[in-house]
């Protein structure tokens, strides 16, 4: 690499490098063939494409000589109004949700730098239940404020405290962030747990976020009431992401849903940051929504299947700790060997992509023991039934590797 001649920020060198990057590093040095393929159950990415509804609404938006101006900063207004309704069949018919509670980002990333910055300024506090999606965490250390880790373990299905949430908030903080169903963990965080924390909120003056960007990937009931009380605008955020419901991951397309008072100011963050997310897709998505849930039910329940696959070919001593959504969340049975270790070794021998918990944790934080430092996060959206098969077949030849885990 050449020199350069200036400095770099120090918020971007205190911050990980791209964890899947790194992923895909060591999946570089498998020497696949046609008979055995690199399997990636590393990235969290839709396995099928959009409909082809979506494909010809896209082609047509496209198309338009008209479709590559911009957008109002908060987004399409037929597109705000569809997905106000659409969360009213996702939550109930009687959830208060408004087109004027939604504004339309660059994908769920952007969404939640948007809407930090309009919480916290530098030095600020942000509770994080950890192992954490690391874009939470990178984001936060970029903009100067502080991630606090709240721990989460196997033996309560990695579901966050109150408790020890509540003795976590300091005069700094500003927020509290979940992900439900959770990444990298696969958890579902019960609707009465979510009542508790927006509780713990509302008493602490800080905002409840939460990033539901697998909300239509749980396969009963509605995620929460939250929106039924018509309370939730004074604290709660919800963040969401089409990537995942309608499978666009590289046309980046999200959503904030708060308070019309919130996204006022949510505004200045995303002029700033975006000025509008992408024209055609929010062109193209707005008048199909409603047509769409069928697809994402189907594509629900094969991921219910792909999931049952997988917990019943693994190997009976790779431990499942919680399980949902994009998500397995298990543990490797070779002790004394940190997860680190074993996903470059499934990586770069066997051809199995994963990504360790160690990704999921602050580099410089608490040293995990060894019990916590063998979970690994095993992503089922972006194979098929069969590779999933493969990859627990796979996963049975790592003695020849570990040894036999005792």
């Amino acid at each position: 690499m050449s020199r350069l001649g200036f400095r770099l920020s120090r918020s971007v060198l205190s911050t990980i490098s791209p964890p899947i990057a790194r992923a895909y590093e060591w999946a570089a040095s498998y020497p696949a063939t046609p008979h055995r393929p690199l399997l990636d159950m590393s990235q969290g990415s839709p396995g099928i494409p959009p409909p082809q509804v979506v494909r010809d609404a896209l082609a047509k938006a496209s198309s338009d000589t008209t479709g590559y101006r911009y957008l109002p900063v908060l987004g399409d207004e037929g597109l705000r109004q569809g997905l106000a309704v659409e969360m009213k069949r996702a939550y109930g018919q009687d959830s208060d949700i408004l087109q004027e509670d939604v504004a339309i980002t660059a994908g769920c990333n952007l969404a939640f730098v948007a809407a930090v910055m309009a919480l916290a300024d530098a030095g600020d506090e942000v509770i994080l239940p950890i192992p954490w999606y690391f874009n939470h965490q990178m984001s936060l250390n970029l903009l100067g404020m502080k991630a606090v880790p709240l721990p989460t373990f196997a033996s309560n299905g990695f579901l966050p405290s109150i408790e020890v949430c509540r003795r976590l908030i300091s005069p700094k903080t500003r927020a509290i962030v979940l992900v439900t169903p959770n990444n990298p963990t696969g958890s579902t965080y019960p609707a009465t747990l979510l009542d508790d924390f927006l509780t713990l909120a509302q008493e602490h003056k800080i905002a409840l976020v939460i990033d539901e960007t697998y909300r239509d990937f749980i396969p009963t009931g509605a995620p929460h009431n939250i929106f039924s009380n018509t309370q939730w605008r004074s604290n709660f955020v919800h963040l969401f992401s089409f990537s995942k419901s309608y499978c666009v991951p590289g046309l980046r397309l999200g959503a904030i849903v708060g308070s019309p008072t919130f996204l006022a100011q949510v505004v200045t963050t995303l002029d700033c940051l975006q000025i509008c997310a992408p024209r055609q897709i929010q062109v193209a998505l707005a008048p199909l929504l409603p047509s769409l849930r069928g697809f994402i039910t189907e594509n629900s329940a094969a991921l219910q299947h792909r999931h049952a696959l997988f917990r019943d070919n693994l190997p009976s001593t790779w431990i499942i700790g919680s399980q949902g959504a994009y998500y397995a969340f298990v543990k490797h049975p070779y002790q004394g060997i940190s997860a680190e270790v074993v996903c470059k070794q499934l990586a770069m021998e066997i051809g199995v992509a994963t990504l360790p918990i160690s990704f999921f944790r602050d580099e410089n934080g608490t040293v995990l023991n060894e019990e916590e430092d063998r979970w690994i996060r095993f992503s089922v959206a972006n194979v098929d039934d069969e590779k999933v098969i493969q990859v627990c077949q796979r996963l049975a030849e790592c003695d020849k590797i570990f040894g036999d885990g005792t």
